[in-house]
């Protein structure tokens, strides 16, 4: 699998694949590249509908290029956690904000929901994640109430009264919860709409069907989630520790054969 950055010519490639419909999975294929490699390519500029091998080759070589501020003395790189790879670590986290712009996220948000969910304690203040992402206060400010919105973090005060926004273990299942009761809305005003368009309209009953499917989905994924809850709370279960090399050197070499007459 080749590895450094993409070339032009990849590019070009995938602003072909993406023209004709392929998925972000297929075009890595064809370039013998991982998915998120691409994904990550075409949502860092401009997104499937927008993206220009041309304009893309330029962004990076111009990101690539663009000087940096050098560090201040006695500034060290960021040490291992738990023998952790930190590039390792940035790149997933790379990754997963990628995965989330992908799903609809806005980029900031998916920035700091990403930041936030790979710290171990969950919670970071905003000067925290400013500083982290590199961007203004404003920034964080906008993304946080966004996510707020979504019932993806909570925020509190700490000792210091300062704000910390959170992503606790709970967080999936309200989020989840949200999202249910938002598309419940949408099922009694698709029911709403078959009453004003009358009986036995197509619109109506295109429109019940729509409310019917959504009812249907809406009812599983909550017994689902209420279902499946308690597994946010559960500690993963600790690999087994593999035993020792066996060190018994006895063998049979000096038993005498059985008398097989």
């Amino acid at each position: 699998m080749p590895g450094g950055r993409l070339t032009q010519a990849e590019r070009q490639q995938i602003a072909s694949g993406l023209a004709d419909g392929l998925a972000y999975a297929e075009i890595a294929r064809g370039l013998d590249r991982p998915t998120s490699t691409v994904t990550r390519e075409v949502m860092r500029n401009g997104g499937p509908t927008s993206y220009r091998a041309d304009l893309a080759h330029r962004a990076t070589e111009h990101r690539t290029h663009r000087r940096r501020p050098a560090a201040p003395r006695g500034t060290q790189a960021p040490s291992p956690v738990d023998g952790r790879d930190m590039e390792a670590v940035a790149a997933f986290e790379e990754t997963f904000t990628t995965v989330m712009m992908t799903s609809g996220m806005p980029r900031m948000m998916s920035r700091v929901m990403a930041a936030l969910t790979i710290t171990d304690t969950g919670s970071l203040t905003a000067a925290e994640l400013a500083q982290r992402l590199q961007v203004s206060p404003a920034s964080i400010s906008k993304a946080v109430t966004f996510l707020e919105s979504q019932a993806l973090i909570r925020r509190e005060r700490d000792e210091r009264r300062r704000e910390r926004y959170i992503v606790d273990d709970d967080i999936w299942y309200q989020s989840m919860m949200a999202s249910a009761r938002s598309t419940a809305q949408i099922v009694d005003i698709a029911r709403q709409g078959t009453i004003a368009l009358g009986p036995r309209t197509p619109a109506a009953a295109r429109l019940e069907n729509v409310a019917r499917f959504l009812d249907f989905v809406t009812e599983s994924i909550t017994r689902a989630a209420e279902q499946a809850r308690d597994i946010l709370h559960t500690s993963p279960p600790t690999p087994p520790t593999p035993s020792p090399p066996s060190t018994d050197t006895d063998t049979d070499t000096d038993t005498p054969p059985t008398d097989r007459g």
